[in-house]
């Protein structure tokens, strides 16, 4: 069985990997989250994000970062190198990148996507990076949330059970 570990790919090689498929006008998405457990929100974020330009970066927190977040003692769920196996899994996905800082400002820099795509739960001015994107031309959309599906939930109602 393969697995698709040649879609995870460190912060720093992405510039590189990106370059060629940039050169021939392809758009590059970017979004990030700690992808804990899947649920159909993160799926449909995942399709929209990949809808909005040719190539999409998933960037996930490390283990460390989720946290740093104040997620609970008991998050995340999944390891981060799991969490990012899941992710390239994914036919819409083309790269999996883990972050260690509290936020992905770091990979959006260096990456510089042309669309940068986060879920509705955050406000315009909450979305980190858009100042940058948006900087350079870019474009920052703010998909839906799917009612009732959060990680945040399922662990909770898991727990109640």
């Amino acid at each position: 069985m393969k697995y698709r570990t040649d879609k995870l790919v460190p912060v720093a090689a992405l510039p590189g990997r990106l370059a060629e498929a940039r050169r021939a006008g392809k758009k590059v998405t970017f979004t990030n989250g700690c992808f804990d457990v899947l649920h159909v929100g993160h799926v449909r974020l995942l399709e929209a994000a990949k809808a909005a330009g040719d190539l999409l970066i998933v960037a996930i927190n490390s283990d460390r970062s989720v946290r740093t977040l104040e997620k609970g003692a008991d998050r995340p769920i999944h390891p981060e190198q799991e969490r990012a196996e899941l992710l390239a899994a994914f036919d819409a996905v083309d790269f999996v990148t883990i972050f260690d800082d509290s936020t992905p400002l770091a990979a959006i820099e260096a990456i510089r996507p042309d669309v940068l795509m986060k879920g509705g739960d955050w406000g315009p001015d909450q979305v980190v990076g858009r100042e940058v994107v948006e900087s350079y031309g870019g474009k920052v959309i703010r998909f839906p949330l799917v009612p009732g599906r959060s990680t945040t939930q399922t662990v909770a109602k898991i727990k109640n059970c």
